[in-house]
């Protein structure tokens, strides 16, 4: 089974690095592709699709910005599961203060590099990271992200409208998760402290998970 990895935000591979899943679980990383001038991210979504092999069964699994990618990628594709970990299935579940600068269009002000300069503290608490190890890899990450895909990225979040759920979707979700927190959400799995980073610090967990979930 072909199973198709999508980063968070400005992320990459390596926050699936812990993971480990069945060995008849073929994993592919799917690469961001540059986004459009004001590309929606049902659109992007689309294209991205295109990277996908349909001839064989395949399953989705996105964290974070990449659990929204794979939703809408799942509208399109119809896998034979989809799996988004710390993340939104619906646009409605998005914290009430991303839809309100959403609506504001206050990012449009922002410059694209004060985004990914924010406080190393602020990150760390934001992402729940702990050791050592956890805070290199996500300033490493965050140093490595395009400034200009992270404003569109952020931008298409906060105007994303979803409200479908698309057929075998699973959704995990962490207990602890400042990110994207929501009271109204219903996580298939969840993960008592959970943090925003949890697939890289609950890896043995999650990689459970998946498993059953694709068997």
């Amino acid at each position: 089974m072909n199973a198709y990895f999508i980063s968070g935000l400005g992320a990459d591979r390596r926050i699936f690095s812990k993971l480990k899943l069945d060995e008849k679980i073929n994993i592919i990383h799917l690469d961001w592709i540059e986004p459009n001038k004001n590309e929606s991210l049902p659109n992007y979504a689309q294209r991205l699709s295109n990277n996908i092999d349909q001839a064989n069964p395949f399953v989705l699994v996105g964290v974070s910005f990449g659990g929204m990618i794979a939703v809408e990628m799942a509208k399109i594709l119809k896998p034979a599961a989809t799996i988004i970990i710390s993340s939104t299935l619906l646009s409605e579940h998005l914290p009430s203060l991303y839809r309100f600068a959403g609506r504001l269009r206050i990012l449009k002000f922002i410059p694209a590099k004060l985004l990914k300069s924010s406080n190393t503290l602020t990150q760390n608490y934001y992402f729940g990271t702990k050791s050592s190890s956890e805070k290199t890899l996500l300033s490493k990450i965050i140093k490595d992200t395009d400034p200009y895909f992270l404003k569109w990225a952020i931008g298409s979040i906060l105007n994303w409208r979803n409200t479908v759920r698309p057929e075998n979707t699973y959704h995990i979700h962490g207990t602890n998760d400042k990110i994207l927190y929501s009271r109204i959400a219903q996580p298939d799995f969840v993960i008592q402290n959970g943090s925003h980073f949890m697939v890289y610090q609950n890896a043995k967990e999650i990689s459970e998970i998946i498993d059953r979930v694709i068997k």
